[in-house]
């Protein structure tokens, strides 16, 4: 993929994960990781179906599922410190 196609991808995952221009799977795992950080007390296992549907073995979604809750963890941990984010992040 050239270098401005993968700048816009970025940008448009940035933007809104929803305008991107990206494969079944990886949507349906952007559209659970969201859920998950949004509004965890409602996930339930049918949200699981979407990722199976999608290809996504147990052993992934486990994997996806350690990469969304350790982020989520790490933001509220700098958070509760008062840690500011490096400047490229902000």
């Amino acid at each position: 993929m050239p270098d401005a196609e993968i700048t816009a991808l970025a940008d448009a995952l940035q933007h809104d994960w929803r305008t991107a221009q990206v494969e079944p799977r990886v949507a349906a795992m952007l559209a659970w990781a969201e859920k998950l950080t949004l509004r965890p007390a409602e996930m339930q296992a049918s949200d699981l179906d979407p990722l199976r549907e999608a290809g996504l073995s147990d052993e992934d979604i486990l994997g996806l599922c350690l990469v969304v809750s350790y982020y989520a963890f790490a933001n509220r941990l700098a958070d509760g410190l008062g840690l500011a984010l490096e400047p490229h992040l902000d």
